[in-house]
């Protein structure tokens, strides 16, 4: 298996970096808007230009706030420093609006010493002098490829240079791994368990809540597994949802929800479990996701307020009986190993497979031990089943009435085909398809209306009463 090249983008704050990443991965994974310091942890993307493969690292913003006062700017310095050194290829980006300052030329220095290829970038050249990228000459790192990231100019240029040496594309089996969205309120520890699990600072952990604004999707490999960490955004109430990057935030949630296997939905103990907490468990049902629950922060907890917690577990996550719940440190990595066997045990469940008559014959035991009950004087009737999908699984079931069949009913079958199949941690939709006449709207050889409630089979009498009478006459 051939590895693929590393390419890191870096440069100031707010020069274009993440417009960058969009258009390499032609992808919207890395958020965008015009402010500053957007990007504040390394954002990992799948590139493929000229079938050359690449991964890209978008980062956050370094040279102007690295003031060492400890404050955030640090944190997201010391992430884009972890990225150059992981590359294989640096890609220096510039703001050819604002011309070169101070923190351009210390950034260019430090390159200087790393002996990797860089390729400078000078964005944003529309509106400016044609001539406005040459002083960037001066930091030593070769000709700036011009560039309008917004527009997708130039990228061409600088795709074509950056691939040359790159080895074309092989047929390989896919190496991308089971996905794991970590989803939950602003600071209730989400950051910290994906580095626990990742057994490295990979992503920001700052104790202001907020401060993961994108989601990061991270591989690695546990136990010879391939995984995929996607460390997400807190999402807020919706009243507190005010500014533009939080609302950006939340979509991104979603979408990291969306692309999900697995989702490890974080609760914060010591806080207790809110409506924001059934709302995002619900944001993931709706996505059919299979869902394990970490209650974070338990170490501390006095037994009477574990005992509340379990109390409110038992109450409000009624709605999902079947989902797993840990009780964990992430800090200090208590029970955390734990979470792996419930994530396989509910992806197995959300991928489980079954033959049409091993289902059928599920249908009709339930159906034989609790039989549907009358709709209209009639008796509905269940037929067959078959699998409909996978991830959320998706069981079909045919027969006649079933828009009569009582939702209390439903969940019985729901509750039996779990039962049966031992399903864990994943939502069960069951869907159901009538059985269609095939004389349905058909016009019948008789010439007299028939009564409101007169049957099929007494329909079908009456034809034939009638055509006798017709060639007796």
């Amino acid at each position: 298996m051939s590895i693929k090249p590393v390419v890191a983008l870096i440069g100031r704050p707010n020069v274009g970096k993440s417009t960058i990443f969009n258009q390499m991965t032609k992808t919207r994974q890395a958020l965008v808007a015009d402010l500053s310091g957007l990007t504040r942890d390394r954002q990992y993307g799948d590139a493929t230009y000229n079938n050359k493969s690449f991964v890209v690292i978008d980062t956050g913003g370094i040279g102007e706030a690295d003031d060492g006062r400890g404050g955030i700017d640090d944190y997201m310095s010391a992430q884009s420093h972890t990225a150059i050194h992981e590359a294989d290829i640096i890609v220096f980006v510039v703001d050819a609006r604002a011309g070169m300052i101070g923190a351009d030329a210390e950034i260019g220095k430090m390159l200087h010493t790393l002996g990797k290829p860089v390729y400078l970038v000078a964005n944003k050249i529309d509106g400016v002098h044609d001539a406005a990228p040459a002083e960037f000459y001066a930091l030593g790192l070769g000709e700036p490829y011009p560039m309008t990231a917004s527009h997708g100019r130039g990228i061409g240029n600088l795709l074509d240079d950056l691939t040359e040496n790159m080895p074309e594309d092989v047929e390989e089996e896919d190496q991308g791994g089971l996905k794991l969205a970590i989803i939950g309120r602003p600071n209730v520890g989400k950051s910290t368990l994906v580095n626990r699990m990742l057994g490295e600072d990979r992503v920001v952990v700052y104790d202001m809540p907020g401060t993961t604004r994108d989601s990061i999707y991270i591989p690695y490999e546990r136990n010879g597994k391939n995984y995929v960490l996607i460390d997400t955004a807190g999402v807020r109430r919706r009243g507190r949802i005010d500014e533009k990057v939080e609302k950006f935030s939340v979509v991104k949630t979603l979408q990291a929800i969306k692309d999900s296997n697995v989702v490890v939905a974080v609760i914060d103990a010591q806080e207790g479990i809110v409506d924001q907490d059934l709302h995002m468990l619900g944001y993931a049902l709706d996505a059919g996701r299979a869902i394990v629950v970490a209650i974070n922060k338990w170490d501390g907890l006095s037994d009477d307020q574990k005992d509340l917690i379990r109390f409110e577990i038992e109450r409000r996550f009624n709605f999902i009986p079947y989902v797993k719940v840990h009780f964990i440190s992430a800090l200090h990595g208590t029970n955390v190993g734990n979470l792996y066997p419930s994530i396989h045990k509910a992806y197995e469940s959300s991928m489980f497979k079954v033959s049409t008559n091993r289902l059928t014959q599920i249908l009709e035991d339930a159906v034989a031990a609790n039989p549907p009950p009358m709709s209209g004087g009639r008796r509905i009737k269940l037929r067959y089943a078959h699998l409909g999908g996978h991830n959320p699984p998706i069981v079909v079931i045919h027969g006649n009435q079933t828009g009569s069949l009582p939702k209390s009913y439903q969940r019985y079958l729901e509750n039996e085909f779990r039962k049966v199949f031992k399903l864990e941690g994943t939502p069960l939709r069951i869907e159901f398809k009538l059985n269609t006449n095939p004389y349905a709207g058909k016009k019948t050889t008789s010439s007299k209306k028939l009564r409101p409630g007169v049957s099929e089979a007494r329909q079908k009498r009456r034809d034939m009463k009638y055509k006798k009478g017709s060639h007796k006459r």
